[in-house]
């Protein structure tokens, strides 16, 4: 059974899919960092709020909570009952922007292996084996027009 797994792991499709997820993963928080840091800012500032991912609606107030009612970390880490329709937002718009790049990238290779393709069937096909001896043949008759082949290849 470890040898199986062995060459299970050591097949060239397994090490693909583990370099694909790590470098997805680096790739998600780039996009985390483009959503969070440059696209909700200037959201948030179209809607009048600094910060569109702290935008929630409280549902319940847990017993004993003093704090302020607007502060979503605050109210977040007392356990209070809200719907943080920012944050959602927010990861939606990663998904897009994610769904939206992996789209461009697909693209990109269908249309590379495609140019591939076709570079493939366009190549000139050439002359077969059959057709160069057949030139040689003739070659050779046209140089020695005294050449029977009948007598043997001395002539």
């Amino acid at each position: 059974m470890l040898k199986d797994f062995k060459a299970f792991i050591a097949k060239g499709n397994v090490m693909d899919l583990a370099v694909a997820v790590i470098i997805g993963a680096a790739f998600s928080a780039i996009v985390k960092s483009l959503t969070d840091e440059i696209i909700m800012p200037v959201v948030g500032a179209l809607f009048g709020g600094a910060d569109f991912s702290r935008y929630f609606i409280l549902l319940d107030v847990p017993e004993g909570y003093e704090g302020p009612m607007d502060d979503y970390a605050a109210l977040q880490e007392a356990g209070a009952a809200m719907i943080g329709y920012g944050s959602f937002l927010t990861a939606v718009i990663n998904f897009l922007i994610l769904a939206f790049i992996v789209f461009l990238l697909v693209r990109y290779a269908k249309k590379v292996m495609a140019e591939f393709e076709e570079k493939e069937e366009a190549a000139p096909a050439g002359p077969s084996e059959i057709d160069l001896l057949k030139e040689i043949r003739d070659e050779l008759r046209a140089a020695r027009p005294d050449y029977a082949p009948e007598k043997g290849p001395m002539g």
